[in-house]
């Protein structure tokens, strides 16, 4: 896919919007390296983030496309970085007063961190990014670790997204495996957004939409060559993940990318960090998560109206929601006295009744849990694993529960409503 032409932008949507993108270069294939000298051209106090895995991939190269430009590094070790204060600070402590730049080596975390300390300081950062992993390189958001929360705070969209095909094709599988999963789960949050538009009356641009579903279609028939690692295939997702990436930055937000299947991905890396167990890669959770509410839409897509009032017992709710989420509780459930889905059950389905056929409709556009299990064994990941990894106990809570996370209307708002889980 051609990404240079959306980086131009839209000043004549059919949605009614123009729509932008603050990234001024784009470089994917062989020997791209070579050319940050000349793209970091207009900075020249710039400070290094990577960690122990990312840095010997190509760091040497891009110290010496840069020269004595770099005025301070922070290396990571190999261990598991974090997105959260303590690293952003750590990141600071390496950054002079006059530093204009900040240069990451690495995928989701250390493209985070960058964002988000960049923006904080008001200076720019580029991306050197090593693995096909995610698709957050080109969004305006980062998603952090603040306060034990998972949030996606306001951001700038990288000033360059650089990636070199050497580096792509050593990248684990499960990194691979997991970009894989962030596209196919696409198909879930796309349906999200057309259901939100019906119920909620929310913004919709089928401009973005058809451009982020082009992609998923072309990812969805490379599983066999990404598993064999060519390097032609890995380019694409790389193209796929930063394209979904340029949509978000069209909207301004996550929504084109992000529905129903992160928010169970969010809920067991949340529980997960809470909890001290270990969790899936975020695009093999999403993937995963893709697979539970494509069951699910076929489970609301069968019901039969008329449907009884919705019922939501607050007491039973909040002592579930303390249970799960333990210290961040007050934070979840003070999000969700604010955003009202709660309140605005009765009405929400009222409007869902009035508008059943169009509901089922929408629901059934999407792939079927039998789809969405062979195009999740096609990349290798089994859902028998996943059912063993998480249990069905934190499964159901899941399903239940980590809608209460975020505050964006999901098919898991209307599975709640019907009573379906």
């Amino acid at each position: 896919m051609e990404i240079r032409k959306f980086l131009k932008g839209n000043d004549h949507c059919p949605c009614g919007r123009s729509h932008s993108c603050d990234i001024r270069f784009v470089e994917i294939g062989d020997g791209v390296l070579a050319k940050l000298g000349e793209i970091c051209s207009d900075f020249s106090r710039i400070v290094l983030v990577a960690d122990g895995n990312t840095d010997p991939l190509c760091g040497k190269e891009v110290r010496a496309a840069l020269g004595g430009k770099i005025v301070g590094e922070q290396i990571f070790g190999k261990e598991l970085v974090v997105p959260d204060e303590r690293s952003v600070a750590m990141i600071e402590a390496k950054m002079p007063a006059d530093t204009d730049l900040l240069l990451g080596i690495g995928s989701g975390v250390i493209n985070d961190l960058c964002k988000y300390t960049s923006h904080a300081h008001h200076i720019r950062y580029v991306i050197v990014a090593t693995a096909p992993s995610m698709d957050g390189y080109a969004s305006v958001g980062a998603a952090m670790i603040l306060g034990g929360m998972k949030v996606t705070t306001t951001a700038f969209p990288p000033f360059a997204i650089v990636s070199e095909s050497r580096v792509l094709t050593t990248a684990p599988m499960d990194m691979i495996r997991s970009g894989y999963g962030d596209i196919i789960g696409k198909y879930s949050c796309l349906n999200d957004w057309k259901l939100a538009r019906l119920i909620r009356g929310e913004y919709f641009c089928q401009s973005v939409y058809d451009t982020v579903m082009d992609s998923v279609r072309e990812t969805e028939r490379s599983a066999a060559a990404l598993l064999a690692r060519d390097p032609d295939a890995l380019r694409d997702l790389m193209s796929a993940l930063v394209c979904v990436g340029v949509m978000m930055s069209y909207v301004g937000n996550s929504r084109p990318a992000s529905g129903s299947e992160h928010h169970l991905a969010h809920f067991f890396e949340i529980t997960g960090l809470l909890d001290d167990k270990p969790y899936y890669l975020h695009g093999i959770d999403v993937l995963y998560g893709a697979n539970v509410t494509a069951a699910l839409r076929e489970r609301v897509a069968a019901a039969q109206p008329p449907f009884d009032s919705p019922v939501h017992d607050r007491a039973a709710w909040e002592n579930a929601i303390r249970r799960i989420y333990g210290k961040i509780a007050d934070s979840v459930i003070s999000l969700q006295e604010k955003v009202g889905f709660y309140r605005d059950l009765e009405k929400d389905l009222g409007v869902i009744s009035a508008n059943w056929d169009d509901v089922k409709s929408i629901l059934r556009e999407a792939p079927g849990a039998a789809r969405m299990k062979e195009l999740t064994e096609a990349i290798g990941l089994h859902l028998d694993d996943f059912r063993a990894f998480y249990g069905e106990k934190k499964l159901d809570d899941a399903v239940r529960y980590a809608k209460d996370l975020k505050d964006r209307y999901t098919v898991l708002w209307i599975s709640y409503a019907l009573g379906i889980h």
